[in-house]
């Protein structure tokens, strides 16, 4: 069985992505569709998801019915363009609440580590530095090398896959131009928090031990580069310094603030990876995200309540775009899954009951289909995208056989009772039938 994509949204429902196959015979905008199902991720710019269409507003859930979500967006591309990441897209991942306000992104030239300035830093070419015989290989390809400038130490364990570090660094261009500089950057190793570069050189250190590390564009960002700062190909050069080394503390004891910061700057993950369509990386990005967008379930009040219900309100987006990513994968049963997921939280989200429903109908499943399209449709009875899907659905299940396209009805005439616009109506057809032989007659008698 043959099951046609859908797209995502805007934060991560940012853009419509994928094409599918449509029947030739109901007249419909991709772009419309496409906006309900989920267009593609949501890049935040609050902690926000990224998907477009139907019309629910988020900085993360795309606008309609769409995908991956953001802020709120009207409408999807047909065709979306393959963009370049944004300026210092590099998720800031603080200790939880030792900071009140995230840091500023720091790019001047000022050097953290002012006592370890060398020649290598400053100003060798990094073919040479490729060649060097005195930095040690972190990978057999000879791709990823660093250069121990300051031991750290002695008799201490290196880090592990898992567990949570903080680390001090800065990195440059060839030409020693500053794009990354952060005093207290922490992320957890194998959760892709930041680029495999920096993940495979902390599991290499000791903590205090202060590296110059040299990455091919391979381990760090690669053929799209980092827009507007870091060129395609780039290799890049880091100072950096092992601060600390933890284990992942458990979601559930972390403060509620602390858990929406985390899990958004997961899931902004998740939107830059998805952005780069690299869909992989982005469902386990938004699978990181939901694992901390956890509730606890206990009783403490108004405020707690809110609290609880601001982090359903985002774990909502975050799964609207993990189902968009799964649908870029062609992982339909994860999408329905997921989708159904989204429902149990939040029963009338448009943008989930349109993916659900568009599923089931690609999958066969046409009785649910109609019965959750019916349920997106009264929620948003103007949504064009909805009344596509609904006469893909009837032309399926009359055979293939042509009927009368559906054709959208005004919202203010749906009204609660939509039955009657799901059958198509043959009334036309019959008086067509019989005024053609008349008219036929009469231009005989007349002479014609």
């Amino acid at each position: 069985m043959q099951v046609a994509s859908i797209a995502l949204g805007s934060e991560m429902e940012t853009e419509p992505c994928s094409g599918e196959r449509e029947d030739p015979a109901v007249e419909h905008t991709v772009s419309e569709v496409y906006q309900l199902v989920g267009g593609h991720a949501e890049v935040n710019k609050e902690p926000a998801e990224t998907e477009s269409c139907a019309g629910e507003s988020e900085n993360a859930e795309a606008k309609a019915p769409a995908g991956p979500e953001k802020s709120e967006d009207t409408g999807c591309k047909q065709q979306r363009k393959l963009k370049k990441t944004n300026s210092w897209k590099m998720v800031r991942f603080q200790e939880p609440s030792t900071e009140d306000d995230v840091l500023e992104r720091d790019s001047s030239a000022e050097s953290l580590f002012p006592e370890c300035v060398t020649a290598e830093w400053t100003s060798s070419s990094f073919e040479d530095l490729f060649a060097a015989d005195d930095w040690q290989d972190i990978t057999e390809d000879r791709l990823l090398r660093k250069k121990v400038v300051e031991f750290g130490a002695p008799d201490t364990l290196s880090p592990t896959w898992g567990q949570s570090v903080t680390v001090e660094m800065q990195c440059v261009l060839e030409d020693r131009t500053v794009v990354e500089k952060d005093c207290r950057l922490a992320l957890v190793i194998g959760e892709g928090d930041v680029n495999q570069a920096l993940e495979e050189c902390v599991m290499s250190m000791q903590k205090g031990e202060i590296t110059l590390l040299l990455a091919d564009s391979l381990y760090a960002y690669g053929l799209l580069g980092r827009e507007p700062d870091i060129p395609a190909w780039a290799a890049l050069l880091y100072q950096l310094q092992l601060l600390d080394v933890r284990e992942k503390p458990d979601p559930l004891t972390l403060p509620v603030a602390d858990r929406i910061r985390i899990g958004n700057q997961k899931r902004e993950r998740g939107n830059f990876n998805f952005q780069r369509e690299e869909y992989s990386m982005a469902v386990r990005a938004y699978s990181m995200a939901l694992d901390v967008l956890i509730t606890c379930g206990r009783d403490g009040g108004e405020k707690v309540e809110e609290e609880e219900e601001e982090v359903r309100d985002y774990r909502v987006k975050c799964l609207n775009n993990l189902a968009t990513a799964q649908l870029k994968l062609e992982r339909y049963d994860e999408a329905l899954h997921t989708s159904r997921d989204v429902l149990t939280l939040e029963p009338n989200n448009v943008k989930s009951l349109f993916r659900l429903g568009k599923l089931q109908s690609d999958m066969g499943e046409y009785e649910e289909a109609m019965e959750v399209l019916k349920r997106a449709l009264k929620l948003e009875p103007a949504t064009k995208a909805i009344h596509v899907e609904l006469s893909k659905l009837v032309k399926r299940q009359s055979g293939g056989r042509d009927i009368q396209g559906w054709k959208p009805k005004p919202a203010e005439l749906l009204g609660e009772n939509i039955t009657p616009f799901l059958i198509p109506s043959k009334k036309k057809e019959s008086v067509r039938r019989l005024i053609s032989p008349m008219r036929y007659c009469d231009r005989q008698q007349m002479g014609f």
